[in-house]
């Protein structure tokens, strides 16, 4: 595998190409599944998810965030720009 060492040598490459085949196949599927599922939530639904996701609790010990990370984000596109 292009002299890279493999995670699961227990996995033929016919075996790894069928799973990945699946998962593309299963991937657009899933996808088309949620976009009706979502096309067809009221406008109650969607603001009840909405509340949902935004009063889910932190896990507890995290560190504080000292920023938004936008400043680190924006470090790393530099240096990705720098290495073409």
């Amino acid at each position: 595998m292009n002299g890279h060492q493999r995670y699961n040598t227990c996995v033929s490459d016919a075996d790894l190409k069928r799973w990945a085949e699946t998962w593309e196949r299963a991937g657009r599927e899933l996808a088309l599944i949620r976009r009706r599922e979502l096309e067809r939530m009221t406008d109650e639904q969607a603001k009840a998810a909405a509340l949902d996701l935004l009063t889910m609790p932190m896990p507890e010990g995290l560190p504080a965030r000292r920023g938004s990370g936008l400043v680190e984000q924006q470090r790393r596109f530099s240096r990705l720009l720098a290495c073409r």
